[in-house]
C-alpha cells in the first residue's frame, strides 16, 4: 500500500460529516509538522480549520481543502460501509474516497516527497483545510482568509483539490467558477374560498406570468470562459393544503449561476423590473455565495497544465462548469486559483470511489506543480 493510499484509508475511516472533522485535521497537521510545516489551528465558532506554512518569505503556494464529507443516507444501501475505506480491484470506496480525502491524501505526500528534495525550496508551501464546506460554509474557508487578510499574508497561488476530472484524473481542471445568487421570493395575496374568487386575490396566479418570464429571459449569452447565466426555479410553496382555499402567500426560491458577463447588482435590478411590470405585491430576500473568478493564462495555470501532461499524458480541459467551491473566498484576495482533483462520477453518491492508480497519478501531478513554482 503506497502513502497516497494509506493516508486516504485513514481518512475515509473517519466519519467526518459536516461539520465535524473526527481528527482528520490532527492526522494532516501530524504529518506536515514532521516536515517543517508550522501548523496553526484557527477554529471559528464549531468549525475546526488550520493554517499551515513552510518557508518565511516570499510567494505562497496554498493547497486548499475540506475534511469534512456529506452524509453517508441509508448505510444499508452501500455495498461497503461508507466509513470503511474497502478496495475492490482497482478502487477505493468510501465517503470522501473523490471528494475530497483522496486529494488531501496526495496534498501531503506530494509536499513529503518535494521537500525531502527540495528541503530550502523557494517561497512557501501552505495548506488551508476546513470542516465547513459542505455545509453552510460560513466559518470555514472564508473566516480563514479574512484572518489571513488581517495579517496581510496574501495567497499568490491556490490549488482547491475538489474532484475536477470528468473520466480520468487530470483530463479537466476548473480555473473558474460562475457566481450564485440565490432568492427568497414572497408574493402577497389575499385569502380566500375557492368559490368566491372575487374576495380573494390568488398570488399564484398573478405570479406565474412573472415567473414565466423570469425563464424566458435572456441574461447573457456567456463568454469564452463561462455559459450563459442560468436561472432556476428550485421551489414553489403556496398554499394550506386545502382544495378550497385560495393561498394568501406565494413562496419561490430561485437561483442564479452567472457568468462575468452581468453582475449581482445587475440581475437584481433586472429582476426587480420585471416583477414590477407585472404589478406583484412582494417581498424578495437575496442571498449572494460567491461572485464568478477567473484564473486566465498564467504561472498557475500553464504549471498545472504542463504538470498534467507531463504524468498522465493528457491534454487536459480549462473548464468553469459546476457548483460553487472555496475558491471563491480566496479568488477575490487576488490569488491565482484552480481546482484540480479525482474524478466527480461518484462523489455524494452511494459507494463514492476512486481510481487508485489515479490517486497515485495525482499526487505525482502536485509534486511536479510545486517543482515548477518553487523549486
Amino acid at each position: 500500500m503506497t502513502p497516497t493510499l494509506a493516508l486516504t484509508c485513514q481518512l475515509i475511516e473517519q466519519p467526518s460529516v459536516t461539520p465535524h472533522d473526527a481528527d482528520c485535521q490532527q492526522i494532516m497537521m501530524q504529518r506536515l509538522a514532521a516536515i517543517g510545516f508550522d501548523c496553526r489551528e484557527m477554529p471559528f465558532g464549531d468549525v475546526k480549520n488550520f493554517w499551515a506554512v513552510r518557508g518565511s518569505d516570499g510567494p505562497i503556494f496554498c493547497f486548499a481543502g475540506h475534511t469534512d464529507v456529506v452524509p453517508s443516507g441509508d448505510e444499508s444501501h452501500w455495498h461497503s460501509a461508507p466509513f470503511k475505506a474497502t478496495i475492490k480491484g482497482n478502487y477505493l470506496y468510501g465517503r470522501g474516497a473523490a471528494d475530497m480525502k483522496g486529494s488531501l491524501a496526495a496534498m501531503v505526500t506530494a509536499c513529503e516527497r518535494f521537500v525531502a528534495a527540495h528541503p530550502d525550496h523557494k517561497g512557501r508551501i501552505a495548506f488551508l483545510i476546513t470542516s465547513d464546506e459542505e455545509g453552510i460554509a460560513i466559518d470555514g474557508t472564508v473566516k480563514v482568509v479574512e484572518q489571513l487578510q488581517k495579517e496581510n499574508t496574501p495567497i499568490t497561488w491556490c490549488l482547491v483539490g475538489e474532484p475536477s476530472s470528468s473520466k480520468v484524473t487530470g483530463d479537466t481542471i476548473k480555473n473558474g467558477r460562475r457566481g450564485s445568487l440565490g432568492a427568497k421570493l414572497v408574493v402577497k395575496g389575499v385569502q380566500g374560498h375557492v368559490a368566491y374568487p372575487h374576495l380573494a386575490r390568488n398570488p399564484i396566479h398573478e405570479a406565474a406570468p412573472a415567473l414565466a418570464a423570469l425563464t424566458a429571459e435572456v441574461w447573457d449569452h456567456g463568454n469564452a470562459f463561462f455559459p450563459a447565466t442560468s436561472f432556476q426555479i428550485s421551489n414553489i410553496n403556496g398554499g394550506t393544503g386545502a382544495t378550497n382555499v385560495i393561498p394568501g402567500t406565494l413562496e419561490v426560491l430561485f437561483n442564479f449561476r452567472f457568468s462575468t458577463e452581468v453582475t449581482e447588482q445587475q440581475l437584481r435590478e433586472r429582476t426587480e423590473v420585471i416583477l414590477q411590470q407585472h404589478g406583484l405585491d412582494y417581498e424578495i430576500h437575496w442571498a449572494l455565495s460567491g461572485q464568478p473568478f477567473l484564473t486566465g493564462c498564467g504561472a498557475l495555470v500553464d504549471a498545472t497544465v504542463a504538470a498534467i501532461r507531463d504524468v498522465t499524458g493528457l491534454d487536459t480541459e480549462l473548464s468553469t462548469a459546476g457548483g460553487t467551491s472555496d475558491g471563491r473566498f480566496i479568488a477575490p484576495t487576488g490569488a491565482q486559483v484552480v481546482e484540480l482533483g479525482p474524478v466527480n462520477a461518484t462523489i455524494h453518491k452511494i459507494d463514492e470511489n476512486t481510481h487508485i492508480g489515479e490517486l497515485e497519478q495525482l499526487s505525482q501531478v502536485y509534486e511536479r506543480i510545486l517543482q515548477t513554482l518553487l523549486a
